[in-house]
């Protein structure tokens, strides 16, 4: 015997009523998972390699190479992303980068983590005064890059000096001290990273009171920098003295220094702060 269609159950329709509900959470469900399985960074935007964040705090706190730490301390929103975005760059990401690209990320970082480092143990009268005799600022676990803990000295010693052969970051890295390069009121980008570093060269050598020449008594007076990374400037073949030769001022670049001694002057580790 046939049903009537018009008092029969509607079994196909009560059976997509019982369906879809259920294939609404397993497709919620396999969302959900794929939202654990896939890395962060996919659903992230690439990093800024302009570095735009770091660029406005720098901008904004530094003046004359001088860092206004307690305005600093008091707006540290800025500083706290650019670390969380330099954290979040993956190895990978990292090495598909121009070498340009690579070194501006790895003094960025550098300098930022330093920012951070002082402003964590503010006011300081030293970068010197944090730490121990056995650990010093330079080897404390600060840095988080590439899923590890490093220290400042892994980012210079460990990568920047090991894996590429730029002596002008030492031009770059800041380590918060007056004696110290100044700091750039920019972000390094690797765009102009040529340009940026020649300039922080041409602006270290023109500070008298670490770097200049006396022609009259023959002398050549460089920051303590020099000889501590002398090794830096001297691959190749080169000399100390003729890399600095097309940073110094004017009227110091056609010297002939032949047989000009070298002395050192003083390294003034106060903190690099803002004048009162």
């Amino acid at each position: 015997m046939v049903a009537n269609p018009s008092t029969a159950p509607h079994r196909s329709n009560a059976l997509i009523d019982a369906v879809t509900p259920l294939r609404r959470i397993l497709i919620l469900g396999t969302l959900l998972l794929g939202c654990c399985l896939t890395p962060s960074r996919t659903w992230a935007t690439a990093f800024d390699r302009e570095h735009g964040l770091l660029d406005a705090v720098l901008k904004r706190h530094v003046r004359n190479a001088r860092v206004d730490y307690a305005a600093l301390r008091s707006q540290p929103e800025g500083l706290k992303q650019y670390l969380t975005a330099v954290r979040q760059v993956t190895r990978a990401e990292f090495k598909a980068w121009s070498e340009a690209d690579q070194i501006a990320f790895l003094c960025n970082a550098y300098n930022a983590h330093t920012l951070r480092l002082i402003l964590d143990h503010y006011p300081v009268k030293s970068i010197q005064d944090i730490g121990s005799i056995l650990k010093g600022p330079w080897d404390q676990p600060v840095v988080q890059l590439f899923g590890d803990t490093r220290t400042l000295n892994d980012l210079e010693h460990r990568m920047l000096r090991v894996d590429y052969a730029e002596p002008l970051i030492h031009f770059a890295l800041v380590c918060a001290a007056k004696g110290c390069p100044p700091l750039r009121a920019e972000a390094f980008v690797g765009s102009r990273l040529g340009e940026q570093l020649a300039d922080q060269a041409r602006a270290f050598l023109a500070e008298t009171a670490k770097n200049r020449i006396d022609p009259e008594r023959r002398t050549v007076y460089l920051s303590p920098i020099f000889k501590w990374y002398g090794t830096d400037f001297e691959a190749k073949g080169s000399s100390v003295l003729s890399r600095l030769q097309p940073y110094w001022r004017e009227e110091w670049r056609a010297l002939s220094l032949k047989g000009f001694k070298l002395r050192y002057t003083k390294y003034d580790w106060s903190l690099n702060d803002r004048d009162p």
